[in-house]
């Protein structure tokens, strides 16, 4: 083979990629197989277990104090103290939210391995 041969071939080739990644179907699979790679890494790496956990334990911690502060002050006979507590039952409630959320995007992180610490849902306060 001459060398214009293997130049029209590597150039052929760098356009069929070129083409390929440009369309709807080559970037479909491209993003299916980069999607699968990401969701094996997450799965297995130390680091994103860490951070999802430490994460998971943050807002149980505030939401434990907040419905704690919640319980002590909406039954008090100021009113200045059941507005705290109402506003600590509103944080409790959208911490329960983020967190709520937060697992459920997160949970093929824990693969049925989930810490006695993590808890599956936090409860609204009602």
């Amino acid at each position: 083979m001459d060398d214009k041969a293997i130049v029209g071939i590597i150039v052929a080739l760098i356009l069929g990629i070129v083409v390929v990644m440009v369309t709807p179907v080559g970037r479909a699979i491209w993003n299916r197989n980069q999607y699968a790679v990401q969701k094996v890494d997450d799965a297995t790496s130390y680091r994103t277990r860490k951070q999802v956990e430490d994460t998971c334990r943050a807002l149980i911690t505030s939401y434990t104090a907040d419905k704690l502060r919640y319980e002590q002050y909406i039954a008090s006979d100021s009113a200045e103290q059941r507005s705290w507590g109402e506003q600590a039952k509103m944080r409790a409630n959208a911490t329960a939210a983020q967190y709520n959320e937060y697992i459920l995007k997160n949970s093929f992180i824990f693969d049925g391995n989930v810490p006695k610490d993590i808890r599956e849902n936090l409860e609204y306060i009602t």
